[in-house]
């Protein structure tokens, strides 16, 4: 699919250097930069996610597990 975008022209001047560097087309390297991108949202997203489900900051300990810590490192010492 074709597809019209506007760039500034140090981004575009950049980005011909890279192709001819890497020696791929320039649309091959925009592509490689839209899925690394699309990557990294996908991984923030992920993260953002289960940070609303367990949250960010760490509860209370177990009472239980907490207190077998205490024991065992009383006996260890």
């Amino acid at each position: 699919m074709k597809v019209a975008i506007s760039v500034p022209d140090r981004v575009h001047r950049a980005a011909d250097r890279a192709a001819r560097r890497l020696r791929v087309p320039r649309s091959r390297l925009y592509v490689r930069a839209v899925e690394a991108f699309l990557d990294t949202i996908s991984e923030e997203d992920v993260t953002r996610r289960l940070d609303e489900v367990y949250g960010e900051t760490p509860g209370a300990p177990d009472p239980f597990l907490a207190g077998s810590a205490r024991a065992t490192l009383r006996r260890s010492s």
